[in-house]
C-alpha cells in the first residue's frame, strides 16, 4: 500500500491537472464563440456577393457557364489541426474527405490536395491520398486572412497550370457546443443550380443597381470574393470545430480525474484512519505495560 506522504502527492498532482484541463475548456469555450462571431460576421458580406450573381445572372443563362474537361481533376483542401488533444477530430475529417472523393470517381493519381494543419496528413497518406501542400492552421483570427490567401494562391495557380477542373473544401462544421460534423463544399465550378435558384429571387428593392464594367470582367471578380467567403468560412469553421473537439476531450478528461481524485482521497483518509488507530493502540498498549505491577 502507497504511503501517506505518497497519495498526498498524487493528489496534488492529479488537482494541479485538473486545474489545468479546466483552463484548457474555458479556453476552448472563449474560442469557439470567437470563431462562431467570425462566421456570424460573413453573413453580410456573403449576401452581398450573391446579390452581385444575382444582378449578372440576370444578362446571361447558367447553361452558359459550362464546366471545362470531361476527365475529372480534382483539387481538396483538407482542414485539420496542428495541435492534439481534440479526440478524433483530424481521423473523422480525414476519413469523411477520402470516402467523399472516392465518391466523385477521381482517381488517387488525379487528385491535388492542400492541408491546414499537420495532424491530418497522416491519416491522409495511410489512406493512399498524396498530400502536395501542408499549411498552418492559423492562431488566432487576425491570422485566418493570412491563411486564406495562401490556399488561394495554391488553388489558382492548381486552376490554370494542372488543368484541375474540380475544387472542394472539406472542413468539420461546428453545430453547438462541444457537436460538429464533416461538411464539404465544391468551391469550383459554380453550381449552376444555386446560381439559377440565386437568380430567381426576389429583389429587395424596387431599383435594380447597374455597372459599366463588362460582363465577361466583372463575374470573376464575384467569383474571386465568393471563393475568398467560402475559403475564410471553412477555416472559421474548422477552427471552432477543433476548439469544440477539445472541449469534449477536456470534459472527459476532468470527468476521469474526478473519479481518480476521489478514489485517492478515499485511500488517503482510509490510510490515515488507519495509521491514527495503530498510533492509539500503541499508545494503549504502552500504558497498558506501564500500569502493569511488578
Amino acid at each position: 500500500m502507497p504511503s501517506i506522504e505518497t497519495l498526498k502527492r498524487r493528489i496534488r498532482t492529479a488537482g494541479d491537472l485538473r486545474s489545468l484541463v479546466r483552463t484548457m475548456k474555458a479556453l476552448a469555450a472563449v474560442s469557439i464563440r470567437q470563431y462562431e462571431r467570425a462566421v456570424e460576421s460573413l453573413a453580410d458580406y456573403n449576401r452581398t456577393v450573391e446579390m452581385g450573381f444575382q444582378i449578372l445572372m440576370r444578362e446571361k443563362e447558367t447553361s452558359l457557364l459550362k464546366e471545362r474537361g470531361t476527365k475529372k481533376c480534382l483539387g481538396a483542401v483538407v482542414f485539420g489541426s496542428d495541435l492534439g488533444m481534440c479526440g478524433q477530430f483530424n481521423e473523422q475529417i480525414a476519413a469523411y474527405a477520402l470516402e467523399e472523393m472516392k465518391k466523385l470517381g477521381c482517381e488517387p493519381s488525379d487528385r491535388s490536395c492542400v492541408v491546414v494543419g499537420a495532424r491530418v496528413t497522416g491519416y491522409l497518406e495511410d489512406g493512399n491520398q498524396k498530400v502536395d501542400k501542408e499549411l498552418s492552421v492559423p492562431g488566432s483570427m487576425s491570422g485566418i486572412t493570412l491563411t486564406v490567401q495562401e490556399i488561394n494562391e495554391i488553388l489558382s495557380d492548381w486552376w490554370m497550370s494542372k488543368k484541375i477542373n474540380q475544387l472542394y473544401l472539406f472542413y468539420n462544421n461546428h453545430i453547438s457546443g462541444s457537436q460538429y460534423r464533416p461538411h464539404s463544399v465544391r468551391l469550383l465550378p459554380l453550381d449552376l443550380e444555386w446560381l439559377q435558384d440565386i437568380k430567381m429571387r426576389k429583389w429587395p428593392t424596387k431599383v435594380l443597381p447597374m455597372y459599366t464594367l463588362e460582363w465577361q470582367k466583372l463575374f470573376p471578380l464575384i467569383v474571386r470574393q465568393y471563393v475568398f467567403v467560402s475559403l475564410f468560412q471553412a477555416t472559421a469553421e474548422s477552427l471552432a470545430s477543433e476548439n469544440a473537439s477539445r472541449l469534449a476531450a477536456m470534459q472527459g478528461a476532468e470527468k476521469n480525474i474526478d473519479d481518480v481524485l476521489s478514489g485517492l482521497k478515499l485511500q488517503f483518509h482510509q490510510e490515515r484512519q488507519m495509521a491514527i488507530t495503530d498510533e492509539l493502540l500503541d499508545i494503549v498498549a504502552g500504558f497498558e505495560a506501564l500500569a502493569e505491577p511488578e
